[in-house]
């Protein structure tokens, strides 16, 4: 093999499931738009075999790694090094190899924030904002949020316990269950249960959405009841695909040291 031929840079997701993943197809679109001579794979763990998989996937020549459900606990717990947004979120997304270290990140916040600010032009700033659930989802995104500087950052969920221990790990929000949220409207409301997977309604109050409110479901590629009901109450709705592209772009950014342009990627996954 001459050095021209040497084999392109190996990253790849782990999921259980994984095959529906659009992660391939965007990382493909990210190292075709700034010439990087890359691969990116679906790779399908065993739910007692992640860590296993991994270490496999490493000695094969992997270089880095996304992770999802249901892995990033479990990628935390792997890591040899762990960047601040990663302790912080309790849960890793990404993974670096390199030099004997498997470097643990997490950047589902980042991309969060940026869709909701750049992408969906939003800020959050001074804002009133109701973050639904207090499962992983919620964990890694509030760290960034409270980063905007919100007015207030409402942590509620079913269990009130859970969300109130959630709110204790992060000073600056406070914690509830659902039916504290009468009488409270909030400027952005952002769903990060897993209730839009299963088509389940939140026990939430249409009251919930201020006027110009943004509703955002952290699940893409549906109508969710949650973006329903914001729309009939006169909010404006919007999925989580972006965030998914920018997190995928800060992975790639952590990866590869270039920021590609999340802007067309989106509008092409849009399309197709």
């Amino acid at each position: 093999m001459t050095p021209s031929q040497a084999p392109a840079d190996r990253y790849a997701v782990f999921g259980n499931p994984v095959a529906h993943s659009k992660s391939p197809r965007i990382h493909a679109l990210f190292a075709a738009q700034t010439g990087q001579d890359m691969s990116y794979d679906a790779l399908l763990a065993p739910i007692d075999g992640f860590a296993k998989a991994v270490v496999a996937f490493i000695a094969a020549g992997g270089r880095g790694a996304n992770i999802t459900v249901p892995f990033k606990e479990d990628a935390f717990q792997l890591a040899t090094e762990l960047t601040e947004r990663a302790r912080a979120a309790g849960a890793v997304n990404t993974l670096s190899f390199g030099q004997g270290a498997i470097r643990g990140d997490n950047t589902d916040g980042a991309g969060l924030v940026r869709d909701i600010v750049i992408n969906l032009g939003f800020p959050i700033h001074d804002r009133r904002v109701l973050l639904l659930g207090a499962g992983g989802a919620a964990r890694g995104v509030a760290p960034p949020l409270l980063g905007e500087s919100p007015r207030a950052l409402v942590i509620a969920n079913r269990s009130e316990d859970k969300a109130l221990r959630l709110a204790a790990s992060f000073p600056g929000t406070t914690g509830c269950g659902f039916a504290a949220l009468s009488g409270q409207d909030f400027d952005l409301v952002i769903n990060a249960t897993s209730a839009g997977l299963t088509d389940s309604t939140l026990p939430i109050d249409d009251a919930v959405f201020a006027p110009g409110c943004l509703a955002y479901d952290m699940v893409y590629g549906r109508q969710t009841p949650f973006m329903a009901q914001a729309r009939a109450a006169g909010a404006t709705a919007a999925d989580g695909l972006g965030m998914l592209v920018e997190q995928a772009a800060e992975a790639f950014f952590v990866w590869r040291g270039i920021r590609p342009e999340t802007g067309p990627v989106l509008s092409q996954l849009r399309q197709e």
